[in-house]
């Protein structure tokens, strides 16, 4: 896969630097001193220059990217990046960092595909440790539409020791995985659920609380 990521600082440099071991990885940055700093790594194409600019988009080769993901430190920035690369190149993906949380929604509702924020992250695990009854909102995708969910079966949970199969789902939604204990577990039809379990599931954003009753059940 062809990855363009825009922003050389912390993030943009992990970022490279791991999925370089298995794509083709350019990076942007603008700083003539980080592009000194991570030229080092013979993995990654480096270019100097400003990804809200068209040109060096183009010097990176945005025509032929499959995903193209801005982890600047402006949302501005990473806004702009992801809009010139999703309506003016067709990248099929874009990724943008959030570093203003009120800034999600904006981003969604202009076409990112995915948009990463960092603070609602370190919430979302406070929140896991403080309450096991609780759904965890990994991830959101298609402008805010999806969301990949994870919620932990308490004891009490309605589906305990029930099938898969007579479990009311709302519609469209979709079970992905079960994680118990050390085990990964592909949901099939005769699978009966256990306290503990992690279930992993991808529905509507509609359908959250429906899906959290199904399976906490009455909530405070």
């Amino acid at each position: 896969m062809k990855i363009i990521i825009v922003g050389g600082g912390q993030v943009g440099a992990f970022l490279a630097e791991r999925l370089a071991e298995n794509n083709y990885v350019t990076l942007i940055e603008k700083n003539p001193r980080r592009v000194e700093i991570l030229a080092g790594n013979p993995r990654i194409l480096i270019i100097e220059g400003d990804g809200c600019q068209v040109d060096t988009l183009m010097q990176a080769g945005i025509k032929t990217a499959d995903v193209i993901a801005a982890v600047t430190g402006k949302d501005e920035d990473n806004l702009i990046i992801c809009q010139l690369a999703k309506d003016v190149f067709k990248v099929r993906r874009t990724v943008a960092r959030i570093n203003d949380p009120r800034h999600e929604k904006i981003f969604f509702q202009l076409g990112v595909d995915i948009a990463v924020d960092s603070t609602a992250i370190i919430a979302k695990i406070i929140e896991e440790e403080v309450s096991l009854e609780d759904m965890i909102n990994l991830c959101a995708f298609k402008r805010g539409k999806l969301s990949l969910v994870r919620v932990d079966l308490p004891e009490g949970s309605p589906v305990l020791h029930q099938p898969l199969k007579a479990i009311r789902l709302p519609e469209d939604t979709v079970l992905v995985a079960i994680l118990r204990g050390d085990e990964f577990i592909i949901p099939r039809g005769e699978l009966a659920f256990q306290a503990g379990d992690e279930v992993i599931a991808l529905t509507k954003v509609e359908n959250e609380k429906e899906l959290l009753h199904a399976f906490i059940g009455e909530t405070t």
